[in-house]
């Protein structure tokens, strides 16, 4: 039997299926307004600093935003920055590679061997407490270990030394990789280690050559949230660093005169300081995805 569609249910159809299309349509354009709102208000305080940096001492009290329209640009701030004080500005960005790179370095491989040795191996107070211990670290107030450390680097000669720093940072950043780590060890498939143990591996070589290739992605997420943490640390930098190992973000802390704060000299320094850890982020965005994805924190 042939069906034949009147005009009147077409018609009906029509009209029925319009502000279903309306309602879509709507929702996309709220949806897509809220994204531009919500990125707005995340990036308005970089680009105030952007702004500021570019402007005198006397502009920069002014809260003005659009150049050559309500203020006139300068790059004074970093000619200062790099000029004159080039050389001071030079030698803590080199400090806090080097303490951010060498405390991410000892923590994800300490953090590493540890959380596979956890995800893996059975121990008898248990594992649950082992890692409920090592998340624990994370709610110690830092300020409570200074005078702790301050005693101890001073008897070491570590005070005002780069190495303690690292020491320091690696301490404090170290639980984020046991943490991620474990968590991906932990749902390693037991099929791969017994295929490589019959292939004549031992435990070492299953973990080498098997287990840690494939946990790159947690481990890359984790080297970025050990090395963003060691970047901006202030508080053990402010009181163990003196001048010879003084990080960068001691400088932007330091950004006052007998005039006041140089508004200036800190929107310059601040976007220095992000630069490297935001450009590390954005190169290795889809591993830190996956890899927190993969050692999300389990009970």
């Amino acid at each position: 039997m042939t069906s034949i569609t009147s005009p009147i249910s077409a018609e009906t159809r029509k009209v029925a299926h319009g502000p279903s299309m309306l309602r879509i349509w709507s929702g996309r354009v709220a949806l897509w307004a809220a994204v531009i709102i919500v990125t707005l208000i995340a990036l308005f305080p970089f680009l105030y600093a952007l702004t500021t940096s570019l402007k005198s001492q006397r502009d920069s009290y002014n809260g003005t935003l659009i150049p050559w329209l309500q203020y006139e640009p300068t790059a004074s701030n970093w000619q200062a920055e790099f000029g004159s004080g080039g050389p001071e500005t030079f030698r803590a960005l080199t400090n806090s590679a080097i303490i951010a790179s060498g405390a991410t370095i000892l923590a994800t491989t300490l953090g590493t061997l540890s959380g596979y040795a956890l995800g893996r191996f059975k121990y008898g107070i248990g594992n649950r407490n082992l890692v409920s211990w090592f998340l624990s670290q994370r709610f110690l107030p830092p300020i409570a270990t200074v005078i702790p450390f301050v005693l101890l680097f001073k008897n070491l000669g570590l005070i005002d030394n780069v190495f303690g720093l690292i020491i320091v940072n690696a301490t404090f950043t170290l639980p984020f990789a046991v943490l991620i780590m474990r968590d991906f060890f932990a749902d390693f498939p037991t099929d791969l280690r017994d295929a490589a143990m019959v292939d004549g591996a031992n435990e070492f070589g299953v973990f080498w050559r098997v287990a840690l290739p494939l946990a790159a992605p947690s481990l890359i997420a984790a080297i970025i949230i050990c090395f963003a943490f060691s970047w901006n640390e202030f508080l053990f930098a402010s009181v163990l660093a003196l001048r010879n190992a003084k990080p960068y973000p001691l400088m932007v802390a330091g950004s006052d005169t007998v005039r006041g704060i140089v508004f200036g000299f800190v929107s310059t320094r601040m976007l220095i300081a992000i630069t490297l850890p935001v450009v590390l982020s954005l190169l290795v965005q889809r591993y830190i995805v996956r890899g927190l994805a993969l050692g999300a924190v389990k009970g």
